[in-house]
């Protein structure tokens, strides 16, 4: 029997796209909570298994793994009989891999300005002023993804349901929050009521 993988998770972090992934091919998992209100993801026990002090971390039966392109894409693989991403296509499967690393490294950035602030600044008023900024940076973001990575099919991808969808489920969960209304990104807020209707993102959330 495949050995149970172990996901470190909070509530309202992207961690749930892992989640979501691993319900959605059926995987054999535990789920730990880090408490972030008790500051658990600085405690030594956590820094043990991520020293980055972040979520989400995938313990498996080969080590540890952290960031969330890199977890979707080793649950992709893992479980290759879920088709959840094109395995069998380099540049869809890449194609992807960009999308992911968008939210990664440009929009998860943006988001985090307005609460994390002082990984960037000590000052108030330079944390007061990015916070100013998350809004219109959130919908710049946003604009990028309704033009340029929502297609004619219903998914990420298109036609087939991937990875990539539970992701940007997870972030365009984040814009209510940031000041921005999601109905200004009709392709993208139809995506995020189709997969919010997903038996794997109602179980994630529960």
């Amino acid at each position: 029997m495949t050995a149970p993988l172990t996901l470190y998770y909070a509530p309202g972090t992207c961690a749930l796209a892992t989640r979501i992934a691993l319900l959605e091919a059926d995987a054999p998992h535990d789920a730990v909570r880090i408490d972030f209100a008790a500051n658990a993801q600085r405690s030594p026990a956590y820094l043990a298994i991520n020293p980055k002090g972040r979520v989400p971390a995938l313990a498996t039966e080969h080590g540890v793994l952290s960031e969330t392109p890199a977890l979707l894409a080793y649950v992709a693989q893992r479980f290759p009989a879920a088709r959840l991403a094109p395995l069998d296509d380099p540049f869809a499967f890449a194609r992807m891999q960009e999308f992911h690393g968008y939210l990664a490294a440009t929009v998860h950035v943006a988001h985090a300005h307005r609460r994390r602030g002082s990984r960037w600044a000590d000052e108030a008023e330079a944390i007061a002023a990015m916070q100013r900024k998350v809004p219109a940076n959130m919908a710049e973001c946003f604009g990028v993804i309704e033009q340029h990575y929502m297609g004619s099919g219903p998914w990420v991808m298109g036609e087939r349901y991937s990875v990539a969808d539970g992701y940007l489920y997870t972030v365009a969960g984040w814009l209510e929050g940031d000041g921005v209304d999601i109905a200004e990104f009709p392709k993208v807020h139809a995506h995020f009521q189709r997969t919010g209707e997903r038996p794997a993102v109602r179980q994630a959330l529960g």
